[in-house]
């Protein structure tokens, strides 16, 4: 092609271009768009299945191209050997159960410390009952005098194998306590009834023989796990064993002997009998002792279903009693460790409980029911103390001396 003369310019090049009108209506024929349309829909299809196959590349897994379930065990292993599943660490996102079957019950909080009513430590008092409908009257009017706030303190009763009206007179008496206005009523009550079995008669003779100890211990247990296992609940941070045949006790007992902080704690029991105008003062429970040399040595003989009772010529322990010590005018906070106790009057932290240890119904040590509970305890790391000068009285059953 022969360039113009005088070289090529923008007004000989313009010349030159088709006009506008011409290049619009080529653009706007129906195949050139559908040429552009395609063209661009291949581009793009293209970039899409690019992109993908570099993602796929990103979380290929590694291994046999074959499913899971006919892969052997070395494909496996291959195969999930490059397998990273990504962890997301969320430690603020709540979980919601909305289940009402669902309880949860957190017993962190719940501690028996020697400040209990400024920390609203809840009490539970517990009572086997068998034919003592003589002295429920009695004994309830000996809890209302408590000073412990009532609104912390539940009751619980076992009625078992009771022939009297001791089932109807704990109901009454109970009925009397909790409908009444004012600040005498406890925060609940409970009553429990199992019968054991248990034909035994209750008189001194019956119940003191020397041959009715071992089954009678063992009965006494039984009773004593069943309260305590239907009763305890877990907002409870002392357990108060009372027998409902106590004559007289402080009103602040319970005030008392939360303040020596001890995981198991008894008082002396005493009773009262007058001779000749004078009160003899007479020494109740001989189940709370300390073991002596004598003792031990003869436990060493024994053979292990043998269960010691104390007061019996079958048996010379030589133990140290508790209620052969102190007096009721000296100092009350005075302790001794004990190695056996009764059940008369018991303070336990209800933790110890908690952790299994109960009443045992069998030879334990060649102890049952209270005593081998203190055994038990002891074996298990807790303390168990006694208060010769802090005196509960009970009720004189005019036993021999001794035999109690």
């Amino acid at each position: 092609m022969l360039l113009p003369k005088g070289g090529v310019t923008w007004k000989s090049a313009k010349s030159r271009l088709p006009p506008t009108r011409a290049i619009w209506r080529f653009l706007t024929q129906t195949k050139v768009l559908l040429t552009i349309a395609i063209t661009g829909i291949v581009v793009l299809l293209y970039r899409g299945v690019s992109g993908s196959a570099g993602d796929l590349r990103r979380f290929y897994c590694f291994g046999p191209a074959k499913p899971p379930m006919q892969m052997s065990i070395n494909e496996q292993a291959q195969w999930a050997g490059h397998q990273q599943t990504p962890v997301i660490f969320n430690h603020h996102a709540p979980i919601e159960i909305n289940s009402s079957t669902i309880k949860h019950v957190d017993l962190n909080g719940i501690d028996s410390t020697t400040k209990a009513v400024a920390n609203d430590e809840r009490v539970l008092i517990l009572t086997p009952l068998r034919n003592a409908a003589p002295f429920i009257e009695q004994h309830f009017d000996l809890l209302s005098q408590l000073t412990y706030p009532h609104n912390l303190i539940d009751l619980a009763f076992l009625v078992g194998d009771s022939t009297d009206d001791t089932m109807a007179n704990l109901a009454m008496e109970l009925e009397r306590i909790q409908s009444r206005t004012d600040k005498i009523p406890f925060n609940s009550a409970m009553i429990v009834e199992k019968d054991f079995g248990v034909t035994m008669g209750q008189s001194v003779e019956e119940r003191h023989s020397f041959k009715a100890q071992g089954p009678r211990r063992q009965a006494m247990a039984r009773a004593r796990n069943y309260l305590l296992s239907a009763a305890l609940k877990p907002e409870h941070s002392w357990v108060y064993w009372r027998d409902v045949d106590i004559k007289d006790s402080p009103s602040k007992i319970i005030e008392d002997f939360v303040a020596h902080d001890r995981d198991v704690l008894v008082p002396n029991v005493w009773f009262h009998r007058y001779e000749d105008g004078r009160d003899i003062e007479g020494r109740f429970d001989y189940n709370s002792w300390q073991e002596t040399e004598p003792s031990r040595k003869l436990a060493a003989t024994l053979e292990r279903d043998v269960i010691l009772a104390e007061g019996y010529k079958e048996y010379k322990t030589e133990r140290r009693y508790m209620a052969l010590m102190g007096d009721w005018r000296g100092n009350k906070d005075e302790e001794i460790v004990l190695d056996g106790i009764g059940g008369v009057n018991i303070l336990v932290k209800a933790d110890v409980h908690r952790s299994g240890i109960n009443f045992p119904c069998y030879p334990f040590e060649n102890q049952a029911e209270t005593e081998g509970f203190a055994k038990m305890a002891k074996r298990a790391g807790y303390g168990v103390f006694g208060l010769p000068n802090y005196v509960v009285w009970h009720i004189d059953t005019e036993e021999k001396p001794g035999n109690a």
